[in-house]
């Protein structure tokens, strides 16, 4: 799963890799939670657009936010059966702006935290869901989960599941409305390990009143490795299962 997740690059780099014609100023966020206002893009048509929406995905057939669980994530093998997420696969695909997520390593009763970020510490394309829910009193607001499929080779040393992150063509089709739907699937792929780096970083992270640049500082640790065996791979004396196959093609 993915529940806390970075946006720490300037406005400018995330607009140049997405192509959308706002032009936001938004300030950076290194421990972003759920329920929170996320910057995604979305594609209708040829254009594609900078939205803010709910991280929380309420499909657009829920009566009472109150009686509907808090959705942050969407597994991938099961989106497109799932009621809830049928309709937003098909027609409302997104990207989540950021460039590292979050995730924590069990061991009995302790949880070591750890920051995966692109190796090229560029943006991280996360693909997502997306819907506009309405209130009983007319009120709208636009909704988004992060999908999530199985860990590749390096992530699953810490834990068995990870966010679905976009090359390039990838990111393409995925925004892509006319997309047909049997070729969404294998964009879903776990990324190719090298892709990615992963560093222990400090507990102070366990705290969402904790938000700043320190919390993606690696922590000195033999743990801390990298997808080449240096730093930013898999921790040391786990072995991680076989990466999946991408075929989203090259990275940006």
């Amino acid at each position: 799963m993915c529940g806390r997740f970075a946006v720490t690059l300037p406005p400018e780099t995330f607009r140049e890799a997405y192509g959308y014609a706002q032009t936001p100023n938004f300030p950076p966020r290194y421990n972003i939670p759920p329920t929170q206002p996320v910057a995604v893009v979305v594609q209708e048509g040829e254009a594609r657009d900078f939205r803010l929406m709910r991280w929380g995905f309420l499909p657009g057939w829920v009566k009472d936010a109150k009686d509907f669980p808090l959705v942050i994530n969407a597994r991938r093998e099961s989106i497109r059966e799932k009621p809830a997420f049928r309709a937003a696969i098909r027609r409302r695909r997104c990207v989540f702006l950021a460039d590292a997520f979050y995730e924590w390593q069990r061991a009995g009763k302790e949880k070591t935290p750890f920051a995966v970020r692109m190796q090229s510490l560029g943006p991280m394309p996360m693909a997502g869901i997306w819907e506009t829910w309405s209130d009983p009193q007319g009120g709208e607001i636009d909704t988004a989960a992060i999908v999530t499929t199985d860990a590749n080779g390096l992530v699953s040393a810490i834990h068995h599941r990870m966010p679905v992150i976009l090359g390039k063509a990838g990111l393409a089709a995925w925004l892509d409305p006319q997309t047909p739907l049997e070729m969404i699937g294998p964009l879903t792929d776990p990324c190719p390990d090298e892709w990615l780096r992963v560093d222990r970083v400090s507990a102070r992270v366990n705290k969402v009143a904790n938000d700043d640049a320190g919390l993606l500082e690696p922590v000195a640790d033999e743990a801390s490795t990298g997808a080449d065996g240096n730093a930013g791979a898999k921790p040391s004396g786990e072995e991680g299962g076989p990466a999946g196959k991408s075929r989203q093609g090259r990275l940006f």
